[in-house]
């Protein structure tokens, strides 16, 4: 095992200056997947459970999700609730039981709602999920394949999560998988850019955002 005195985001840095690393790169058709931007997470003001990396993190996401609109590709929201009884958490709901605990989340809870700031529209889908992975137990897999995309654009949090599971599940589906830095956060930023670092260098292609806005401008103008 390699050891070091450098940060995990030093590390991140470094390894994306890296001119080796060959990106999976963008496909033909992509879907947009925003990973639980609810109050419980999003709101610094009111949970303890909320985090921020970049306070632009939002505003991002909604130029993603109308780039998506705009070229009539599915634009997905999910979020975390679970029953008043807990059980479908499972063991994951066991190791605390606090207000701030994960299966505290409520189906319609002001922690399970939708931060206020994001921009849902009628036609975009909405899951609720109940473990880390937006593929797991939802019909998201089903709606990629009737949409026939090839690309998978990950936006959300936390980074060592729920967005880590979910690009690793997206890859091992076989979908070219993208991770756009601004739009990812997490608690610590040891966690967030170790974790970055790790999804860029086997699982997803971390990228700025405003590369991935620049592909869907560019697709836009292919498409008109």
């Amino acid at each position: 095992m390699i050891t070091t005195d450098k940060t995990a985001k030093e590390i991140f840095f470094e390894v994306m200056a890296n001119p080796q690393r060959v990106p999976f790169g963008f496909g033909n058709k992509a879907v947009l997947i925003n990973v639980d931007p609810q109050k419980a997470y999003t709101r610094t003001d009111l949970y303890t459970t909320a985090y921020e990396t970049d306070p632009n993190q939002l505003d991002y996401v909604n130029q993603l999700a109308r780039g998506f609109r705009k070229l009539g590709w599915p634009v997905v929201w999910t979020h975390v609730a679970f029953l008043d009884s807990a059980e479908d958490a499972g063991v994951w709901g066991t190791r605390t039981d606090t207000p701030d605990s994960l299966q505290n989340i409520k189906y319609g809870s002001d922690r399970a709602a939708f931060d206020e700031r994001v921009e849902i529209e009628p036609g975009d889908v909405v899951y609720t999920k109940r473990m880390p992975s937006a593929f797991f137990e939802t019909p998201l897999q089903s709606l990629l394949v009737w949409h026939q995309v090839d690309t998978v654009i990950v936006t959300g949090g936390s980074t060592s999560g729920c967005i880590r599971a979910t690009a690793v599940d997206s890859l091992s589906r076989g979908y070219r998988t993208i991770v756009p830095m601004e739009c990812v956060a997490d608690k610590h930023e040891s966690y967030h850019y170790a974790n970055l670092t790790d999804l860029h260098l086997k699982y997803a292609d971390v990228m700025n955002v405003a590369d991935v806005l620049a592909w869907l401008e560019a697709r836009a103008s292919d498409k008109a």
